[in-house]
């Protein structure tokens, strides 16, 4: 009777579920949580865009408010402080100089001239362009223009402050790897003094976002050597914020790591990861979209205490919620360049409800498959997300006292009339035995 009191205890203390599938039933207008974090070693933080739209028509390019960068090596580790993009105010300004003729003003650098003339001259201003890029030859008479007027105003073998270099990066691909440019043309701005010999005598540098007419180029420049005194060997930093919004650090290594959030509507969309710009032209052929997923969830943020209780009920819950952790997911060029990762992702909304239906858990598990497809366009990184239209519904059992107690009266009463019938065999036997034993006896 204790033993069978014990086990009706046992079971009615414990946790029962059922699990059943519904219509997801949620509202029109809600919105569904991306949480991220992927690193990318060879898309530099520069021009790295995240992306979204869906079937609805929504479209948002480069989203920056809830996404954080930092710059990160071939190693996947931060080599600085969080990298911003700063904001776009307007769009870049071009010259009208391209059908006048003009005069070679800027210097050309190779490999093998670079780091003794970044040590010559306090300021180097450098544009890395390639030719067969529109936004380089749109870019090239204005830079030539204003490199010459800033050779006759500041004669470098005078002057001595600064000079105007640029690097054909499908001549010195080397180079222009080793200064991280991704994006055709870059300006960057080279400060003398400012090596460090832990990173290999490598030069602290920025980058140039600003108009690029011949007037503002000129601008530009007066004003990184206006607080260097002529023939200066002692590098001076500037306290002029007039040029900080068209000029920022610039990627102190060649990959990026990315991480944050990003609210989609609840209809089939695509996260997106890329390189754009609007004022740049990329190497499709040369860009390298691999990456190393760190986290991906959807979904609000589950407490570590919320999700431990839930898996005690299901044991089963969570298997699938961030199913992507920890991939890799490497181009190795076996199958040529231009290689787009597509990562197809299907999501079931799972909702736990324990007794009086209070909502103890919403989380999204997701289904995934990747594949590596060669596209015409600038290589990508894609998420496509899909939510089906049912969940999954795990409600909590109630248990009734009134049916334990009804249990409990059943088993002291099946009890004693098992002992009973079980007492009446016995009895009935032993005295059937005692007759026969009787009987031969006499």
């Amino acid at each position: 009777m204790m033993f069978l009191f014990g086990m009706e205890l046992s079971n009615y203390l414990s946790v029962s579920t059922s699990t059943s599938i519904v219509v997801d039933k949620s509202s029109d207008g809600e919105f569904l949580r991306i949480d991220f974090n992927i690193s990318f070693p060879s898309l530099s933080c520069e021009f790295a865009s995240v992306d979204v739209s869906d079937v609805l028509g929504t479209n948002r390019l480069n989203i920056t408010k809830t996404v954080r960068k930092f710059s990160i090596d071939r190693n996947m580790k931060i080599t600085g402080p969080e990298f911003h993009s700063g904001p776009v105010a307007h769009a870049i300004k071009h010259g009208d100089e391209a059908d006048e003729e003009y005069a070679e003003g800027s210097v050309p650098l190779t490999s093998d001239n670079f780091e003794r003339v970044s040590h010559q001259y306090p300021i180097l201003v450098v544009n890395f362009f390639a030719p067969w890029c529109y936004w380089s030859n749109r870019l090239k008479p204005s830079w030539e223009k204003a490199a010459k007027i800033i050779r006759e105003r500041y004669d470098p073998e005078i002057d001595g402050r600064i000079l105007s270099g640029k690097v054909d990066c499908t001549e010195q691909p080397e180079l222009c790897r080793r200064n991280h440019i991704q994006g055709y043309p870059s300006v960057r701005i080279f400060r003398k003094g400012s090596d460090i010999r832990e990173d290999h005598g490598h030069h602290e540098h920025e980058s140039y976002y600003g108009d690029r007419d011949t007037e503002s180029l000129v601008k530009m420049m007066e004003q990184l050597i206006a607080p260097i005194p002529v023939e200066s060997e002692k590098h001076v930093s500037s306290t002029d914020n007039s040029t900080d919004k068209i000029k920022r650090p610039a990627p102190s290594s060649g990959g990026c790591r990315i991480e944050g959030f990003v609210r989609v509507k609840k209809v089939p969309g695509s996260l997106i990861i890329s390189a754009r710009s609007g004022a740049h032209s990329f190497d499709a052929s040369e860009m390298n979209m691999s990456h190393v997923i760190s986290h991906l969830s959807f979904g609000r943020k589950i407490i570590p205490r919320v999700m431990s209780d839930a898996k005690r009920l299901i044991p089963y819950l969570g298997g699938s919620h961030d199913r992507l952790n920890g991939r890799a997911f490497i181009n190795h060029r076996d199958i040529g360049a231009n290689v787009t990762i597509e990562h197809y992702l299907q999501i079931v909304k799972t909702e736990v409800l324990t007794r009086g239906s209070h909502k103890l858990l919403e989380e999204y598990e997701y289904t995934a498959h990747s594949s590596l497809v060669q596209s015409p366009d600038i290589p990508v990184t894609k998420f496509h997300f899909e939510l089906s239209p049912m969940q999954v519904l795990i409600t909590e059992n109630s248990k009734s006292f009134s049916h334990f107690i009804t249990n409990v009266c059943a088993i002291i009463g099946g009890v004693f009339t098992v002992a009973g019938i079980l007492d009446s065999i016995l009895h009935n036997t032993f005295r059937l035995m005692k007759k026969v034993e009787l009987g031969k006896n006499i």
